[in-house]
């Protein structure tokens, strides 16, 4: 049945992603073959498909189709994370909608409740990466919540915890008062808002005073008075409550007069006021405000760091909704405890978070309206020194959507130093390559400085921890409830753990634990160690790094030999996309506007190491237009009797034309596959879009109009089915329609074909004469456009002596696409003419009679005078500072492409002058 006439995406689309996934060619059954293994980052079970998710999946389909056609066998394991957080927000807000809250129900029926989410609407994002075309094998889809990965995930817990590699501790974490759960760094957004900086005075124990002195730069006293007190500033007055010391730098000569004395927090009944002492330490700037800085270990990252070093109490403030903590002792009860501790006592941190520092005026409140009684309380005092505007950084929980609390607050950890030794090791010799290089520094910076890992998480929904507490405060970590019983003693209560695993836990496990461990199953042990992770720069730690650490730890091996790490997918003019600044685009609706290859071949030619993507719409549409070049090429190829090949080598030819394309594909399918081993996606792409729409669209197949002889209807298949097999990887979806299309091949689909591997077929001599054939075509349609002669003008050319042979062997195509008159091996006459060199040869094209040489000339020279005006008075711009500096980036950037602009267009006219002699 003949093709149609336009290309339709849309239903090739939908027909193919059924046709593939339904006859299992996404695995193909290749128990001999060399494995080829990725596993695709989960996306969340909540997710919906993002430009991030299309480029990444992209990437990672171009690779395992690749494979697959070179042979191997090829397994791309999918599945979705349970997202813990994000999946109990979903859920609650559905109850919310009922008006009923999750507290309505016990933790199991809440956990049923997300399970029937999940089977009815959960996972909406698999249906979209099929639209996209990613062949992974979907018979095997996992989740990081069945009961083979919660078996995983427990027993990693469990032998980490025997190890001693977990344990339990109080820690400063990210705390969400909204959720009221810890959260990660990843999952922490920070705003500049507008705010405030109060400087206070903390007033010295006993009334003592000392002689404060300011100096210059040259060390002139510009102030020196008699002061009772030491001013600190702070954007949080409520947390004065939790101080525990003022430091100052040890290099500060203005304090050094009262280090190691106490000072006053300026808040709370008077007769109770606390008394902190006054430290040194490096974190203090002397610099910035007054130098003094006060120490809230319990609710601030630097202050906690300070705090540790100088073992220094950290008092908790809030409690899990962040309002001031109303439980406990009375204040002067807590305060007077404090002071003694401050003084030398001794106490443990378990009795330190017992002691509520919060005045009873203050209890209870909103962190917020705490902050403004404390302030309204300082200034009625007299001990406001001034109150500054100020722009501040805070951070916000990117799905509770409120500001974050850092809180000290007992979680589990798992000591990731130890862990993160074997992964920095194999970066080093090589057995982790990591693509860019570039990311290397960055990573070891990481972790070489890691910090515990923070992995347990107050939600219901997600792997509940698993250990139990006995009354006397005992813990015991097992794998099963008995087992933990067993170690307990009979009779002993125990209690389990209520929280559940941080999502990026069992996400670790996601190399192996998909493969079936911790059962030693064939799968198993052909597709592990993986062969190359794709991923965003911005999980590198999050998730590759724990990846490769708990690889290593369970598997003794790496978790993939190279991890791939590409850049964001940028706004048009270069923004972060996010829903704020409404500047999100979704790839469905590029998908329905310019179709799914389309799509995929943009992501791919733009991927270029290093550098994030900027969307735009016009190279999309290009992309469009290359497949429907590509379709309107095998139409002509269908009407000329040329179909599918029934060869996988290079059919035998004597055409130099023919000769000339065949080394072509040699020569394409050389550069891909040096591209592929280096992960040059966008090197790839290029490639075979140079080949066929240039080399076979473009000159092939106007090179054999008229004569297309068996010869040239054989080779013309065969390289008809290497573009497609070659073009595959990128755009699945047409190259499948067309390799079915034009040949019998029902029973081999083009997505189980054969990668090309033509000997070395490269013909020097018809690729000198093609190449120079094209040359000279080129510079003969450039010359008519620059002199306004239409294409079909015939002229006649004056060629060298030395080209007779030549243009004797390509007098047809001469002919054909030369649009010569004739062809002259005189000398030419003298006037004017048109000077075309090709390869150093000089081809003179007489124009006496042919057009008006005055005119032309004027019309040029005028022409070339506004272009030269228009990039002179762009470079002006561009050299002055102030414009680069000042105007907005897309301005400058406009003003960039159009000064190339005029600037080609000065030279063409100048060369279209210099034609004219």
């Amino acid at each position: 049945m003949p093709m149609e006439k336009t290309f339709d995406p849309a239903a090739i689309e939908a027909k193919w992603a059924h046709e593939w996934e339904s006859r299992g060619l996404f695995r193909p059954a290749r128990p001999d073959a060399t494995p080829f293994t990725i596993v695709n980052p989960p996306p969340n079970v909540t997710g919906a498909l993002h430009i991030g998710h299309a480029l990444d999946n992209t990437l990672q389909d171009v690779l395992v189709r690749y494979e697959r056609l070179r042979g191997k066998d090829a397994l791309w394991v999918v599945g979705m994370d349970h997202a813990g957080i994000a999946t109990q927000m979903v859920v609650e807000r559905q109850l919310n909608e009922r008006q009923q809250k999750r507290t309505d129900f016990t933790r199991e029926e809440f956990v049923d409740k997300v399970w029937e989410w999940k089977a009815e609407s959960g996972g909406q994002i698999t249906g979209q990466l099929r639209r996209l075309g990613c062949s992974m094998d979907w018979s095997r889809e996992q989740f990081t919540m069945d009961p083979h990965f919660t078996e995983a995930v427990v027993k990693v817990f469990v032998d980490l915890h025997k190890k001693g590699l977990i344990y339990r501790d109080k820690r400063l974490v990210n705390w969400d008062p909204a959720l009221k759960t810890a959260i990660s760094d990843l999952e922490v957004e920070s705003h500049e808002v507008p705010g405030h900086m109060w400087h206070f005075k903390y007033p010295l124990a006993g009334g003592e005073t000392y002689t404060y002195v300011e100096r210059d730069a040259d060390g002139h006293v510009v102030l020196e008075e008699e002061r009772d007190y030491i001013s600190i500033a702070t954007t949080r007055p409520e947390t004065m409550l939790g101080d525990g010391a003022v430091a100052v730098h040890p290099d500060d000569e203005r304090y050094r007069p009262i280090v190691g004395k106490y000072c006053e927090i300026p808040v709370g009944p008077k007769e109770h006021r606390r008394l902190i002492p006054i430290i040194t330490d490096d974190y203090p700037d002397p610099d910035f405000g007054s130098g003094a800085v006060k120490i809230t270990g319990a609710h601030d990252e630097n202050d906690y760091g300070v705090a540790q070093r100088n073992n220094i109490p950290m008092y908790r403030l809030m409690d899990e909704v962040a309002a001031m903590r109303a439980d406990g002792a009375p204040y002067a009860e807590a305060a007077a405890r404090a002071v003694e501790i401050a003084k030398g006592a001794t106490a443990t941190p378990a009795e330190i978070d017992t002691l509520n520092l919060v005045p009873e005026e203050y209890r209870g409140l909103d962190r917020y309206e705490a902050r403004k009684r404390v302030v309204a309380d300082i200034d009625a005092e007299g001990l406001m020194v001034k109150v500054e505007d100020k722009l501040i950084m805070q951070p916000f929980g990117d799905r509770g959507g409120v500001v974050i609390e850092p809180m000290l607050t007992d979680q589990w950890y798992v000591d990731a130093k130890t862990l993160a030794q074997p992964p920095m090791q194999a970066v080093r010799d090589g057995r982790i390559d990591i693509v860019p290089k570039t990311w290397e520094k960055t990573f070891f910076n990481w972790m070489e400085n890691i910090q515990p890992w923070c992995v347990s998480r107050q939600l219901w929904w997600g792997h509940r921890i698993p250990a139990w507490y006995a009354e006397d405060g005992r813990i015991f970590v097992a794998e099963t409830e008995e087992e933990a019983q067993a170690e307990a003693g009979a009779g002993v209560a125990l209690t389990r753990d209520e929280d559940v695993l941080d999502t990026w836990f069992s996400s670790a496990l996601w190399p192996f634990a998909t493969l079936g461990w911790p059962e030693n199953t064939d799968l198993l042990k052909r597709h592990y160690p993986n062969d190359v992770l794709i991923s965003g720069f911005d999980i590198l730690f999050f998730w590759d790094a724990r990846m490769a650490m708990q690889g290593m730890e369970f598997m003794g091996d790496v978790p993939w030999k190279t991890l791939y790490l590409h850049g964001l997918v940028r706004a048009p003019d270069g923004a972060k996309m996010s829903k704020s600044k409404g500047n999100v685009v979704d790839p469905l609706g590029l998908i329905d506007q310019y179709g799914a290859d389309a799509l995929r071949f943009f992501m791919s030619a733009m991927e270029s190491q290093g550098r994030d993507i900027k969307m735009d719409d016009a190279r999309l549409a290009g992309y469009r237009n290359f497949a429907t070049k590509l379709w309107n090429a095998a139409r002509f190829c269908e009407a000329n009797g040329i179909s599918a090949s029934t060869s996988f080598e290079a059919p035998a030819a004597t055409l130099p034309v023919n000769r000339w394309i065949i080394g072509e594909v040699a020569a394409t399918v050389a550069a891909m596959d040096k591209a592929f081993a280096a992960y040059r996606f966008d090197d790839a792409a290029n490639a075979i879009y140079s080949f066929a729409w240039d080399r076979f669209c473009d000159w092939y197949l106007e090179l054999i109009k008229g004569a297309i002889d068996d010869e040239t209807k054989a080779v013309a298949g065969w390289v008809l089915d290497q573009i497609l097999v070659m073009l595959h990887p990128f755009m699945p979806f047409i190259t499948e329609e067309l390799w079915t299309g034009l040949g019998d091949r029902a029973d081999y689909p083009l997505i189980t074909a054969k990668w090309p591997a033509p000997a070395a077929t490269h013909d020097a001599d018809a690729s000198a004469d093609i190449d120079w054939l094209i040359k000279l075509v080129s510079e003969l349609r450039t010359a008519k456009a620059e002199l306004g002669l239409p294409p079909g003008a015939r002229l006649t050319a004056h060629f060298p002596t030395s080209l007779k042979g030549r243009t004797d062997k390509l007098a047809a195509q001469l002919d054909r696409l030369a649009r010569l008159e004739a062809i002259s091996f005189d000398p030419a006459p003298a006037g004017a003419s048109a000077q075309l060199v090709v390869e150093g040869e000089t081809i003179t094209v007489p124009l006496e009679g042919v057009i008006d040489i005055a005119a032309e000339r004027d019309r040029l020279t005028k022409a070339l005078a506004a272009a030269a005006k228009e990039r002179d008075g762009l470079a002006g711009r561009l050299n002055n500072p102030s414009f680069v500096e000042r105007a907005k980036p897309e301005a400058v950037e406009k003003a960039r492409a159009d000064h190339a602009a005029k600037e080609a267009e000065a030279d063409r006219l100048t060369a279209a002058l210099a034609r004219l002699g």
